[in-house]
């Protein structure tokens, strides 16, 4: 518009703003590739997140920087830094107070010097001891308090990180009586919280008497108590880490350099604080190591450092049911591993919004799967690929993405109506439009050219595909051909044979009825057992809900039956090898889809030569037929089968 100015800078970093934007169908077609594969659905899914699209900026890059960082950290110092300085500060006081008690005469100076030579071995009692001491060298006194000063300074630097001048203001007198007030402040505040009282206003009364303190500005006491209780952890795991000589020299130089009135008060804040977030890793040491010694406020910074990590490692991880990206913190990711990786996870953010904005996944209690509307893109893969592996005969057009109503062409034709779904007669509908318009190109088409082809209803069949679930079928790389094979039997009969009603039947100890979404997530049967008699019982309760329909029953296994259903309890019974029971168990289920008027069809995966006498057997019995394809052809094998028998061309 006229009179808008526009000012440009130099781009600064962040998403790259003319990166094209993602193909969500190219990632739902690479976790369809790894399904049909035999890979895990779930698993397919969390790794396209893991990689990140195009095999960059996914979370797995994102866990391997954080667990580098984490490893730098537990090799930033020495934790007991605090204590060594404090030492080292102790020894310069005392060597500089016996240089001057050496030049002066009389009893005062030697009986200081003795209070100095029975001072105990522990750092913290020596400096407890030395409290009330008349110092006589100033350098000496002014070093001793060093001690207390610096300490002081530190553990209130970290616990509050609006006093920059910590050490200045631990010193002051008023700034102590300042802190302290605060601190009581501050612990009313957090008893009220923890009642459940109502804190707005009293929030808002502590901010504007003692905000300098918190420059990160809370809103809430909720984020107050946040910003404070991460701090404090890393001081309660700080003390964790250290040995218990370590531990108490630091607790007892604490204490010392605090004063009563203000380590009461900070202790007191600590059980708020732990009591209104427990979730927080209180008890947890680390060994850090390193030649680096680490004051206090150093120490509890690489702690509070590697506790982030951690929190943000097992955000990334996603393995928890229900995990969401949502769960990843972006501005922890931000502050630990930079801006470039907080655009990485609000890049996959943008990925999963749009693979669900798009019906291409959806999100169950236990993570995401992939939608109706993306199982009929993977099944329909399925289903081309099956397709370009028959050669062309009497099976016809093979693309069905426009194989219109459910019925055979007739060889007649009629005018185009409104509604109408039967396939367009071309050669007649441009018959048509030249002899009403005259030869020449282009040829213009008008609404009353178009013919379509009549066709009459074909007789509708009734079909169960048995496939094996169990464990030999993954260990031996059967799985994949089944789940790809099932995928384009299902897919083509939606398609192309609509009025056909198919019933997928999975069978290890136990059969069970499988719709498209459950055989794409399905996992192996890890328990022993093929249980083909449940698996024909269920089919022949398939076929009875269709007694007009044509029935057919394939079959899909690598093994010879091995369980059967127990006829007292209904409970599923396991023995290797096959025992009389469990046989005589299945060809019962046989006998009754044969008198039925079922052939049994049988694919047979694997050379056992048992599975090879039974399944000649069953097909025999029933006048089926056993087919023994490799797993390359599976597919070709099955459909191929399908469309011979709904014709009644067995």
């Amino acid at each position: 518009m006229a009179g808008n100015r526009f000012r440009y800078g130099q781009w600064r970093g962040g998403p790259d703003p003319l990166a094209p934007p993602y193909d969500v169908r190219a990632a739902v077609d690479a976790v369809g590739a790894e399904v049909l594969a035999g890979g895990s659905l779930r698993e397919s899914l969390r790794d396209l997140l893991r990689r990140g699209p195009q095999g960059r900026g996914g979370l797995d890059d994102l866990a391997a920087r954080a667990r580098r960082l984490r490893r730098e950290a537990l090799r930033r110092g020495d934790l007991d830094g605090a204590v060594t300085r404090a030492r080292a500060l102790l020894d310069q006081a005392i060597a500089a107070e016996r240089d001057e008690l050496r030049g002066r005469d009389g009893d005062d100076a030697r009986f200081a010097e003795a209070v100095l030579d029975n001072l105990p071995g522990s750092t913290a009692r020596a400096v407890a001891e030395l409290e009330g001491y008349e110092w006589a060298s100033a350098e000496a006194r002014q070093t001793y308090q060093r001690i207390l000063d610096g300490l002081r300074g530190e553990v209130l630097e970290q616990r509050f990180a609006g006093l920059r001048d910590a050490a200045r203001a631990a010193a002051d007198p008023a700034a102590q009586r300042q802190l302290a007030e605060m601190m009581r402040d501050l612990n009313d505040l957090l008893a009220r919280h923890a009642r459940s009282e109502d804190t707005t206003d009293a929030f808002a009364e502590f901010m504007r008497r003692h905000g300098e303190f918190f420059p990160e500005r809370p809103r809430d006491v909720d984020e107050l108590v946040d910003v404070l209780a991460r701090r404090a952890a890393a001081g309660e795991r700080l003390m964790r880490s250290l040995s218990d000589r370590q531990r108490e020299e630091l607790a007892g130089l604490m204490r010392q350099s605090l004063g009563d009135r203000l380590a009461g008060e900070l202790s007191q804040l600590d059980e708020h604080l732990r009591s209104l977030r427990p979730d927080l890793n209180w008890r947890r040491g680390e060994r850090v190591r390193g030649d680096q010694p680490l004051g206090y406020g150093e120490a509890a910074g690489a702690l509070d450092e590697i506790a982030e990590l951690d929190e943000l490692l097992d955000s990334l991880d996603q393995d928890q049911a229900g995990a969401t990206l949502d769960d990843v913190d972006v501005e922890a990711v931000a502050r630990t591993l930079g801006r470039e990786a907080a655009d990485d996870v609000r890049r996959l953010r943008e990925l999963e919004r749009e693979l669900r904005r798009q019906g291409w996944v959806t999100r169950d209690a236990e993570g995401l799967t992939l939608s109706p509307k993306a199982l009929r893109r993977l099944a329909g893969t399925a289903l081309r690929r099956v397709f370009a592996d028959l050669t062309a005969g009497p099976r016809g057009q093979h693309d069905l993405r426009s194989a219109g109503a459910a019925g055979e062409v007739s060889g007649g034709s009629r005018p185009w109506e409104y509604g109408d779904e039967q396939p367009l007669d071309v050669v007649r509908t441009l018959t048509r439009a030249v002899r009403r318009s005259g030869t020449g190109v282009p040829v213009r088409l008008a609404v009353e050219d178009f013919e379509v082809m009549e066709t009459e209803r074909r007789a509708s069949a009734a079909v169960v595909l048995c496939v094996d679930l169990s464990y030999s079928m993954i260990s031996q790389g059967r799985w994949g051909p089944m789940k790809q094979t099932a995928l384009a039997l299902s897919h083509l009969m939606a398609t192309r044979f609509p009025q056909d009603a198919l019933q997928i039947v999975g069978f290890g100890r136990e059969a069970m009825p499988l719709t498209q979404q459950e055989l794409a997530a399905v996992e192996p049967d890890m328990q022993q057992g093929t249980n083909l008699q449940h698996a024909l019982r269920l089919a022949g309760r398939h076929l009875r809900r269709h007694p007009g329909a044509e029935p057919v029953v394939l079959v899909v296994t690598d093994g010879e039956p091995t369980a059967h259903l127990d006829p007292e309890d209904g409970e599923a019974y396991f023995h290797w090898p096959p025992l009389p029971e469990t046989i005589t168990a299945t060809i019962r289920e046989v006998d009754k889809l044969t008198r039925y008027g079922v052939a049994l069809n049988l694919f047979m995966l694997g050379d056992d030569p048992g599975l090879r006498r039974f399944v000649d057997a069953v097909a025999r019995r029933s006048r089926g037929r056993m087919f023994t394809p490799d797993l390359d052809d599976l597919g070709e094998y099955v459909v191929s089968d399908y469309l011979r028998a709904r014709h009644g061309r067995r």
